[in-house]
C-alpha cells in the first residue's frame, strides 16, 4: 500500500512540476528547434523521459537541469537522423513568438528579434545549443558544460565559433540592406 501512495504522490510532484515549468521548457525547446511543433515533441519526449527517471531524481534544483539535458541529446539525436534532413524548413518563426512582444508595445524590436533568430537558426545544433544556454536561459560555462555533456573549453570554442558566425552574417546583412543595416 505504501508504495501505491509513493507512486500517487511522485506522479502528483511530477504533474506540478510540469504544471509549473512547461513554457519555459517549451521556451527552450523552442529556441533548439526553431519550429512549434518540433518545440513540442522534443519536450514531450524529454519529460516523458524524465518521469521514467523521475524516482532516481534526488534534488529539486536539479530537474531543470536534467531535463534540458535531455532536451539537448534529444535534439542532437534528432539532428543525425537522416528523416530531419527531410524536413522543410519556411524560414518563418510561428506567430505566437511576435504576438506577445506586438502586444506588449515592443513591436519595434520584434523585427530585429526575427532577423536574429533566423540567423541562430543557422548555426550547428551544438553551437545553437552553446547559445541557447550560455544566452538565453543564462547559465554559466560550467553549467551549460553539464548540460551538454562536454568540457568548459568546448563550451567557449562552440559559444566563440557561434558569435563570430553570427557577427559574419550581420556584417554581411548590413552590407547588403539598402539603409546600410538600420
Amino acid at each position: 500500500m505504501d508504495s501505491i501512495k509513493s507512486g500517487r504522490e511522485a506522479d502528483a510532484d511530477f504533474s506540478d512540476y510540469v504544471a509549473a515549468r512547461q513554457h519555459a521548457l517549451l521556451r527552450t525547446a523552442f529556441v533548439l528547434t526553431g519550429e512549434r511543433a518540433s518545440a513540442e515533441d522534443l519536450l514531450q519526449t524529454a519529460l516523458a523521459k524524465t518521469y521514467l527517471s523521475w524516482s532516481r531524481i534526488r534534488d529539486p534544483r536539479a530537474v531543470d537541469a536534467y531535463v534540458r539535458k535531455v532536451m539537448v541529446n534529444e535534439h542532437t539525436s534528432w539532428w543525425r537522423r537522416a528523416w530531419r534532413h527531410q524536413e522543410h524548413s519556411t524560414g518563418q518563426p510561428p506567430d505566437c513568438v511576435g504576438t506577445a512582444a506586438a502586444g506588449s508595445g515592443q513591436a519595434d524590436g520584434v523585427g530585429e528579434r526575427d532577423a536574429m533568430w533566423s540567423l541562430v537558426r543557422t548555426l550547428a545544433p551544438r553551437q545553437r545549443a552553446a547559445v541557447v544556454l550560455r544566452f538565453y536561459e543564462d547559465m554559466s560555462e560550467a553549467e551549460t558544460a553539464q548540460v551538454l555533456g562536454c568540457s568548459i573549453g568546448t563550451v567557449k570554442s562552440q559559444t566563440s565559433r557561434a558569435l563570430a558566425s553570427l557577427r559574419r552574417q550581420l556584417s554581411e546583412a548590413g552590407a547588403t540592406s539598402p539603409a546600410g543595416g538600420s
